[in-house]
């Protein structure tokens, strides 16, 4: 195929998919269209384009997942993606900064920076560092702003192993394969005693796994 067919195909491939916007994050080159609409491909590390060559290989390199090349899906591409939309949707959910907390619990904003930070040490609250600064992600605190106690066999062994705060709370939040597809933070509150082992052994197993690899 002509060098330009080549570079359209690759282009239109992840467009179709919805990848192009990660393929910065993943270390790859980037691919912007042109006024004339054009595909044009970019070095990450040189910012000039692609060589007929280089297009070639990074085709080459996307294909290369599954058995079949020519329908293989750029796995590591997709779960950037995934990460991404899921870090966008936890941005939108509920979440503290310290003011706002410090209103849920009628106190000062600098005692609820301290309680925060020392409940986060002793791996007992979940906070992370978004674009507005900390967020204590709301899901893990009662009416009072306290962290819910069935949480708390969740929450430590996950951040005592190191586990991203994004992660964890991703995982919390959402239905999970290793909890059976329950979601944690309610089968923890669930009145079936079950339900509650299910997600603290999951919890557990997911910290192990995490604690080997970092």
């Amino acid at each position: 195929m002509e060098p330009d067919g080549a570079r359209e195909r690759l282009a239109a491939w992840l467009e179709e998919l919805g990848l192009v916007e990660h393929l910065a994050e993943a270390g790859l080159p980037t691919m912007v269209r042109d006024d004339q609409g054009r595909a044009v491909w970019t070095d990450p590390g040189t910012g000039a384009e692609l060589s007929d060559d280089q297009v070639a290989e990074l085709d080459a390199v996307l294909h290369q997942e599954g058995s079949d090349p020519a329908h293989a899906v750029p796995v590591p591409l997709l779960q950037i993606a995934r990460q991404a939309r899921v870090h966008d949707e936890l941005l939108t959910s509920a979440w503290h900064s310290y003011e706002s907390l410090a209103r849920l619990r009628g106190t000062s904003v600098e005692r609820t920076r301290f309680a925060v930070h020392k409940a986060a040490g002793q791996h007992r609250l979940l906070a992370v560092t978004g674009p507005a600064g900390l967020m204590v992600p709301d899901f893990q605190l009662d009416a009072t702003g306290e962290v819910r106690p069935e949480l708390v066999d969740l929450l430590e062994p996950l951040l005592a192993a190191g586990m991203d705060g994004w992660k964890a709370w991703a995982w919390l939040t959402r239905p999970a394969a290793l909890a059976a597809g329950l979601v944690p933070e309610q089968a923890a509150a669930s009145p079936d005693p079950a339900d509650v082992d299910v997600v603290r052994r999951a919890a557990q197993r997911l910290a192990r796994t995490v604690a080997g690899t970092g």
